[in-house]
């Protein structure tokens, strides 16, 4: 196997010369190490794209236009896109029958313009996050399940509900028509495989599996619906649908504390602050303390675990990398407690490293480490904000792990113009622990396209593919 590399030929297996050698054999060698160790590695650039492309109606929108931008795209060295397969769209009206049809459209156009395409199985709601433009709902027949049973959200103290993900307490409840969501998953994931093989590697590289809302592995410890949440609150706790409160109910007995029969009640509200709760004042670091973010993190990384295991199993043989995305969740990383991480899963007090943790998990499955926010800065503020700490955690983490580590933005950088210093901050995030494999730029629009922004945009890359 041999990949180009900036007019080298880079060779997987070390170069180990023959006992004897003539002078031009000897010189042919050499020339070979040479290339190989000045050879400048190459960061493809993805660029993901809208969140409309693919209408609710199960029809790829504007597919001309879409064959233009993906031309554009190919022109300015772009390597690929990123594309959300919704699965409120594809499986909206019943079980396992599924409309892949504007996907398998889109797929072609993405073949005929040259490009990559990394796929999003997007098991999440879309509406309800930072910069979403639509409202795709989970399938009509899962949110009749829930409308009868809303134990299978995620629900808060308050025992509201957040619907853009299934809740990992029901992982393996078969509520929906005979099967559990880790079935349903399997079965999408599944069939898309099959559907998607003549696309499978030279076009389709990657498959990232939505593992949380946003697509992300997390809680929806933060919540914009219904404007429960603003930055920069600690977010709630996820844990206290029935399903969930049972199994740490079981946890306590099995670890010889029947007494400790609920999740924390004094973590406070989404929009608290740490100092402003008990739990993460003092009580986060106490044995109960402990034993619950054991608990709630433990659990957020068997369902990881679980779904990637049989994603594996699924696309294995077929050439493309398998991924799943880490949340950049970086206000309070300043702070002991780590609050708004623990909210979302991510552990990351008490001595313990969460993106360690999640790596490790990720090793098991060859799955690629995809994080957020890799153009923010610290800022001097009150909230414990560090997102270039967080990012380098993450990316050590990983290389810790032994897994390849990817990255993206989390706001938009040419909305209207440019912002050259975050560009910047992605390149020096993207190589101070050595090259990432890919950076996806969030998000394809007008904007990005025209003008100064495009040509701006086309250096840019050009950077990244000579870093």
């Amino acid at each position: 196997y041999q990949r180009r590399v900036r007019g080298c030929f880079h060779f997987t297996n070390q170069i180990e010369p023959p006992p004897t050698m003539t002078p031009v054999q000897t010189t042919v060698v050499s020339l070979l190490a040479l290339c190989l160790f000045t050879a400048v590695v190459s960061i493809p650039v993805s660029v993901m794209m809208p969140l409309t492309t693919v209408g609710r109606n199960g029809s790829l929108n504007n597919p001309t236009q879409i064959e233009d931008q993906l031309q554009q795209l190919k022109s300015g060295g772009i390597d690929g896109v990123m594309i959300d397969v919704w699965w409120g769209i594809v499986e909206r009206f019943s079980p396992k029958q599924y409309n892949w049809s504007p996907y398998l459209q889109f797929a072609q156009l993405v073949k005929n313009a040259g490009l990559t395409l990394q796929v999003v199985m997007s098991f999440h709601q879309c509406g309800t996050d930072v910069g979403d433009t639509c409202f795709i709902p989970l399938p009509d027949w899962v949110l009749t399940v829930g409308r009868s049973n809303p134990d299978i959200w995620y629900r808060d103290q308050q025992k509201g509900i957040d619907q853009e993900y299934v809740s990992l307490g029901v992982d393996n409840q078969a509520l929906f028509a005979g099967r559990s969501p880790v079935q349903i998953y399997s079965d999408y994931m599944s069939s898309f495989a099959s559907n998607f093989a003549a696309f499978m590697p030279n076009t389709i590289n990657g498959i990232q599996v939505g593992l949380g809302p946003s697509g992300e592995m997390r809680y929806p410890g933060y919540q914009l619906q219904n404007n429960k949440w603003a930055y920069c609150g600690i977010g709630e706790f996820q844990c206290w649908d029935k399903y969930m409160l049972q199994d740490f109910q079981q946890a306590a007995i099995k670890y010889g504390k029947p007494s400790w029969n609920s999740p924390p009640t004094d973590a406070g509200t989404y929009d608290s602050t740490p100092s402003q709760t008990s739990f993460f004042t003092n009580g986060y670091s106490t044995e109960y303390g402990k034993f619950f973010l054991n608990w709630y993190g433990s659990n957020l990384l068997n369902h990881g675990d679980t779904i990637l295991g049989n994603a594996n199993n699924i696309f294995s043989g077929r050439g493309v990398t398998i991924a799943a995305k880490v949340s950049g969740i970086h206000w309070w990383y300043n702070s002991p407690s780590h609050a708004a991480e623990c909210t979302a899963g991510y552990i990351n007090t008490n001595q313990e490293n969460a993106y360690l943790n999640i790596g490790n998990m990720f090793s098991k499955h060859g799955t690629d480490f995809d994080f957020t926010c890799l153009e923010m800065v610290d800022s001097n503020n009150n909230c414990g904000s560090a997102p270039q700490e967080l990012v380098s955690q993450a990316q050590l983490a990983a290389k810790s792990a032994g897994v390849a580590f990817s990255g993206e933005n989390a706001i938009e950088l040419c909305n209207p113009t440019c912002y050259a210093g975050g560009f910047d901050q992605v390149y020096k995030a993207s190589t101070q622990n050595g090259p990432i494999k890919r950076f996806t730029y969030l998000r394809l629009t007008p904007q990005l396209l025209s003008g100064s922004n495009w040509n701006y945009f086309v250096s840019f890359v050009s950077r990244m593919r000579n870093a």
